[in-house]
């Protein structure tokens, strides 16, 4: 292997050439990622009995601060409910037969669920068994800052080896998951549903079916999320300027056939990715040899859609049925009645379904990737719904944006003046893979700023050809309504040569990530952070 200069040398450089002194630098002598997602430390290895903060810049709040802490209280203090997990390699089956070799929560795909109520305490612990640093982050949770998942920023690496105890107050409910923010295991099977439970649930229903849907590529043919990064950064480790070697091949060079096709998508306003994956998954499984969900007919089922894939939207529907929408991203909205749903990466919609008599698909459409995967609901007899199924609702009424939904009135945003306007231009191309927020690829030393108690105006301004899920971590925004704040959101898509206003409170101190939830743009540089002043 070429020796290189690893990401974080580089930016630990120029950090300490502009005395900022935001992180340590140190070697990557473990083969983790290199990519803004897996932000470096030099600081010992963090374990269940004790939390290392990483260094941050002077005159911010620090991850583990007093105001953090201070907010943290505020939250209350709930009976904890305790999960242990294990990141290990392990072979998956994936349906019909098909199995892989990858990276998952324990030996199953997805990881198993942690379900909890609101207003209690989470301990979840982590142990990493993996042959590189992980962590993991709950997506959508506004919790602690030191509690957030991220290496360099939150906390330190969970080295090979190590344990650490994510303990934080969950406040509110809704549908969330957790992943790794440590290069692209994302992309991996590394990932599993949150489901926080209403102890006031408003909504009435029999059963609640949780529907993770996901793009698969590891141990297909010699593949690896690190050979497609290093694919689609032309064998450059993206901003950094360092040689990318991936986990497969010490030269860059991806193993097995391209998986670099670019797909178009009318609803995505052109260009709907550049990963052609060789398998779709719903729960784990094929369409070939799908999940099933059984039920009675006239059940009332509550659908909890999540979408965790790596660099795919999909459009969803479920063949005979009319879908209710209750929620998006954890937050109930004013209930909005249509036949499928356009879902992008790091999203999730609840929905209330009556169900009929008989087989009926629940098919995922891969937006603009000519392919699809499916599940089964069965309330009756007959046969499995061909793989290649495609239901008419999917080409019926599409609910494309949460921006046509409307905040359910307790959870609406209160009007107010913003007192702190951000306008953050995306940008960046396929051709030279430099995706970055105005110009700038990820950088330690480059913050937003805001102060604890205003209201912040973010202005999403997309420069470029593809759409991209931005997500902000610790909060959740209003989208621009037609009459004021819209619905609540931690993730919205903004299409290419359009812009999305968003408003939120800072009431969360600590340092917070902002990024495109497409798991290769942000490992490319389309990351940054909003940071509390202290």
């Amino acid at each position: 292997m070429r020796a290189h200069q690893t990401r974080r040398a580089v930016l630990g450089a120029a950090i300490a050439a502009a005395g900022a002194g935001v992180l340590a630098a140190c070697s990557d002598s473990s083969g983790t990622g290199h990519g803004p997602m897996n932000h470096g430390g030099s600081a010992p290895t963090p374990t269940r009995q004790g939390y290392v903060a990483p260094e941050t810049p002077e005159g911010y709040v620090t991850a583990n601060g007093a105001e953090v802490l201070s907010r943290e209280k505020e939250r209350g203090s709930g009976a904890v409910r305790t999960f242990k997990l294990t990141a290990t390699a392990t072979r998956l089956e994936l349906g019909g037969g098909r199995t892989v070799r990858s990276w998952a929560y324990g030996d199953r795909l997805p990881g198993k669920e942690v379900r909890v109520t609101a207003g209690e305490t989470l301990s979840l612990s982590l142990a990493n068994n993996l042959p590189q640093d992980t962590s993991l982050h709950c997506h959508g949770i506004s919790m602690r800052n030191d509690m957030d998942g991220v290496p360099g920023v939150t906390q330190q690496p969970i080295r090979p080896g190590a344990e650490f105890t994510y303990r934080f107050v969950v406040a509110h409910p809704g549908t969330y998951w957790f992943h790794p923010h440590s290069g692209v295991q994302l992309d991996r099977g590394m990932y599993a549903p949150l489901i926080v439970e209403d102890p006031k649930e408003p909504l009435s229903y029999d059963k609640e079916w949780v529907v993770l849907l996901d793009d698969w590529v590891d141990g297909v043919d010699g593949s690896t999320p690190d050979a497609v990064l290093a694919e689609l950064n032309h064998g450059r480790a993206g901003h950094s300027g360092a040689d990318m070697p991936s986990m497969a091949s010490p030269t860059g060079k991806a193993q097995g056939p391209s998986r670099v096709r670019k797909g178009t998508s009318r609803l995505l306003g052109g260009e709907a990715g550049d990963v052609a994956y060789p398998h779709y998954l719903i729960n784990g499984r094929t369409a070939d040899d799908p999940a099933q969900f059984t039920a009675k007919p006239g059940d009332r089922i509550r659908l909890r859609i999540i979408n965790a894939g790596g660099e795919t939207a999909f459009r969803v529907a479920l063949g005979g049925h009319t879908l209710t929408v209750t929620h998006t991203d954890g937050f109930p909205v004013q209930p909005t009645r249509t036949e499928a749903l356009l879902v992008g990466m790091g999203e999730r919609y609840d929905v209330l379904v009556t169900a009929k008599d008989g087989v009926f698909p629940l098919t995922a459409l891969a937006e603009g990737k000519k392919a699809s995967s499916m599940a089964v609901l069965r309330t009756g007899g007959g046969a499995r719904p061909a793989p290649s199924v495609r239901p008419a609702e999917l080409d019926g009424v599409v609910l494309k944006s949460a921006a046509h939904l409307e905040p359910d009135e307790s959870v609406a945003l209160p009007r107010r003046k913003p007192d702190r306007i951000m306008r953050i231009k995306l940008t960046g191309g396929m051709e030279k893979y430099d995706w970055a927020f105005d110009d700038k690829p990820y950088s330690p030393d480059r913050l937003y700023a805001v102060r604890s108690g205003e209201r912040v105006r973010m202005v999403f301004i997309n420069a470029t050809d593809m759409w991209h899920p931005i997500h902000l971590h610790g909060h959740t925004f209003a989208l621009a309504g037609i009459n004021g704040a819209g619905a609540r959101k931690d993730t919205a898509a903004v299409l290419p040569h359009r812009k999305v206003t968003v408003d939120f409170d800072a009431d969360n101190p600590g340092l917070w990530m902002l990024h495109c939830h497409n798991i290769y743009h942000s490992e490319s540089g389309m990351m940054t952070t909003v940071a509390y002043r202290a």
